[in-house]
């Protein structure tokens, strides 16, 4: 039997949590290791328990869920953060997934999504919505500061596999989809998503979006 996803809560709500730790844990591979009140104690708590995801809220007393993001990934870059919030806004969308979350969702998301949602982060992959990514794309036109500073400057080639495995992440598919399209393994996808990541300078399929968006380097149907 697969070891259980860890899984922490951050939201400032005790009914959130509440609800959020029964909906998990009757899925019989999650398991909710802790809870926070604020993006401190997440903060403190990830470093204490070492969850394979954190579940974020963004506005939260005291420090909240951006500067949290931020910190853990410093801390712990592996750890993997999907946001869960209330709050439908293009530029918190784009600051919580630049500063490292893998996804972002809203409250009134089916279970069904948040479900595959975290078992997608806890692979270290991300699962975003053709909505999602159609605004970072439109955000990404909005001049350089939506590019990441390493991916500023200089040319950027990909090889024709990369391309391929690219355009497949800006339609939304996940990598086992990628690598039944192409004939490849899973395996190879990641291989080939580590490289486009390195070249752009980013850690995550938005931000790779965004700086492929403005670089023209995605079919114009995708942009």
């Amino acid at each position: 039997m697969a070891e259980s996803i860890r899984i922490l809560i951050a939201d400032d709500h005790d009914v959130v949590r509440d609800g959020l730790r029964l909906i998990l844990e009757a899925e019989d591979d999650f398991v909710v290791v802790g809870e926070a009140a604020n993006g401190a104690e997440a903060v403190r708590l990830c470093s204490e328990l070492n969850p394979q995801v954190v579940l974020m809220d963004l506005r939260m007393p005291g420090m909240d869920g951006l500067t949290a993001i931020k910190h853990i990934r410093q801390q712990q870059p592996d750890t993997n953060i999907v946001i869960l919030t209330t709050y439908n806004e293009d530029a918190l969308m784009i600051d919580g997934l630049r500063s490292g979350a893998r996804s972002y969702l809203l409250k009134d998301t089916k279970r069904q999504v948040l479900f595959d949602t975290l078992r997608a982060a806890a692979r270290g992959e991300s699962l975003l919505s053709q909505d999602v990514i159609a605004r970072v794309v439109a955000q990404s036109g909005g001049g350089p500061a939506a590019v990441p500073k390493a991916a500023a400057f200089g040319e950027i080639a990909l090889t024709d596999r990369e391309q391929e495995v690219l355009i497949g992440v800006a339609r939304g598919e996940r990598s086992k989809e990628i690598a039944a399209r192409l004939g490849i393994t899973e395996r190879t996808v990641k291989a080939h998503l580590a490289s486009i990541y390195n070249k752009f300078g980013v850690d995550s399929r938005a931000a790779a979006i965004a700086v492929a968006s403005q670089r023209g380097l995605l079919p114009k149907d995708l942009r």
